[in-house]
């Protein structure tokens, strides 16, 4: 198997800061994320970072295909801080105009050709701003897709690659599956004859243990009990015994734990034999609700699993975001969770 993603096998994400911000205020984005915080990833020991980029911070919607060089500065602000730090970088596109996996209702863009068209021309300007950069700078094209089936995705992905592909030969590019980067449509994707595509998936499987409580999600936030992992028969009957409601929204089984991750990750071992390509993890994590006792043996257990395959992977999230590694001081949360999300 080609080895494409050398320098990504342990990373972490930046959300919170170009991405899913309170409010884009210049406060924020010079505050959130500094040199030294780039400084501390890298004395974990990681090799990358994953960078989330909303398309408001490089252009306005009442300027279409106008990009906004405040913006791009943040973004080349964290290149250098990386290359400083020996640390790579993936530029992830977490929102696009008339795409965003948070706002599913309101998505447009597989039905509107004029945002198809600004989603392909970032792509071209990100493309010309940083061809000259080495395999330090990796492209992620779109983040969570979320689509009845994967037909269209396929469509505007392979037009997106081809637009980069003009200007950057070479440049490592990163495709997710649909509904929400999910293991099981992988094998919807499109097989690419391109020896610098990479394909991706995120990972917060038992969903019920990793969003306990999660106030963004109707089902989550109706939770009576705490989830611990691994769990068993009377964590089972608590959910048995939650609602039926709830149970019609969450999967949840009598006994999880490493086998269960195993068993689910098992279409993402399958996509890897079945094409002969290298897989990247680009998100998982726990939320702070749960029990670190839990958070720590479940993080356990998937890196153990994704090392042994040999599956690149970056922990959702750095800072704050309900699943952080530091608090808004940039202090480490548990030192002990530090070692494990960043073994090799």
């Amino acid at each position: 198997m080609r080895n494409t993603l050398v320098g990504y096998q342990t990373g972490v994400n930046l959300g919170g800061w170009l991405s899913q911000f309170k409010e884009a205020k210049k406060k924020h984005f010079d505050s959130f994320i500094t040199e030294q915080d780039i400084k501390q990833i890298a004395s974990w020991g990681m090799d990358h970072v994953r960078l989330p980029i909303d398309y408001t911070v490089i252009e306005d919607d009442v300027l279409a295909f106008q990009y906004k060089e405040e913006g791009f500065a943040y973004i080349d602000q964290c290149i250098h801080w990386c290359e400083e730090n020996n640390l790579n970088i993936i530029l992830d596109l977490h929102r696009t105009p008339g795409y965003a996996f948070h706002s599913l209702k309101e998505n447009r863009l597989f039905e509107d050709e004029s945002l198809q068209e600004r989603f392909l021309s970032i792509w071209r300007t990100f493309a010309k701003r940083y061809r000259n950069a080495g395999r330090n700078v990796v492209f992620e094209l779109l983040n969570e897709i979320v689509e009845p089936n994967s037909d269209r995705w396929n469509k505007l992905s392979k037009r997106a690659i081809a637009a980069i592909r003009e200007i950057d030969p070479d440049r490592v590019i990163i495709v997710g599956g649909n509904h929400y980067n999910s293991v099981t449509t992988l094998s919807e994707l499109d097989r690419i004859e391109d020896e610098n595509v990479v394909y991706t998936f995120h990972f917060y499987e038992p969903h019920i243990f990793t969003h306990q409580k999660a106030g963004w999600e109707p089902p989550m936030k109706e939770l009576k009990f705490v989830v611990p992992y691994p769990s068993g028969t009377e964590d089972f009957n608590k959910y048995q015994r939650q609602s039926e409601s709830f149970r019609k929204n969450l999967a949840f089984e009598e006994k999880i734990g490493k086998d269960y991750i195993r068993r689910y990750l098992q279409p993402a071992l399958d996509f890897i034999k079945e094409r002969n390509v290298p897989l990247y993890c680009g998100e998982y994590g726990v939320i702070d609700h749960a029990p670190m006792d839990s958070n720590l043996r479940w993080h356990e257990d998937l890196c153990d699993i994704l090392i042994e395959f040999g599956i690149g992977r970056a922990v959702w999230t750095y800072k704050l975001m309900s699943f952080p590694m530091v608090d808004s001081a940039s202090e480490v949360r548990d030192e002990r969770l530090i070692k494990i999300i960043s073994k090799k």
